[in-house]
């Protein structure tokens, strides 16, 4: 599989969580493993159309469908993220889109633009061998609003200094590549490249 970047790109922008990292199905039992515990069920399919938006406003949403009441959505919060890493090392690079990554490295400012919280996303990059390619790193703590609103890739275009119509956005997820056109950005739908779930 080979893909070449339009003419007059300035950056490339990746998602992390199912575009970079084959994360997915071990951020699934995490949720599962913490959502059994408060009696809120959470269904694989609307676990992937939730992907990209951060575990907090997840937490919050699912109370709201299920009115299941959370109380504590900090610590709610800390124990999926804990229970993802507790797992970490069965994460494997997707190797479709690393290999695009790498072939722009040096040519064309990367940066990874992520719903996911910056702990996660740095031990997962680092874990997969990739941090160091990507000049900036955006997560959730950086910007008040989320995907599919597109303030995480206006951020990481602006810290790339890349105008934002001339960015192409790598990503898994509707939610995704809805925040990308609304960001004004070119989406890149990496799912047929990654393995079936």
């Amino acid at each position: 599989m080979t893909w070449t970047a339009p003419a007059g790109t300035e950056a490339l922008i990746f998602d992390c969580d199912g575009t970079l990292a084959d994360t997915m199905p071990i951020h699934y039992q995490a949720w599962t493993a913490m959502l059994d515990r408060h009696g809120i069920p959470f269904t694989e399919t609307r676990f992937y159309e939730l992907g990209g938006v951060p575990t907090g406003q997840i937490i919050r949403i699912l109370s709201g469908e299920t009115g299941v009441p959370v109380n504590n959505v900090s610590a709610m919060v800390h124990e999926k993220e804990q229970l993802f890493l507790v797992h970490l090392q069965q994460v494997r690079a997707l190797d479709a889109v690393v290999q695009i990554a790498k072939a722009y490295r040096g040519t064309l400012p990367l940066a990874v633009a992520s719903g996911g919280y910056r702990e996660t996303v740095h031990l997962t990059l680092d874990h997969v061998g990739i941090r160091d390619w990507f000049r900036a790193v955006v997560c959730a703590e950086d910007t008040p609003r989320h995907k599919p609103e597109p303030d995480v890739f206006l951020e990481a275009a602006q810290q790339l200094g890349a105008t934002p119509a001339r960015c192409v956005v790598f990503e898994d997820t509707d939610i995704g590549l809805e925040a990308a056109r609304r960001a004004g950005m070119t989406g890149v739908d990496v799912r047929p490249w990654v393995p079936a779930r």
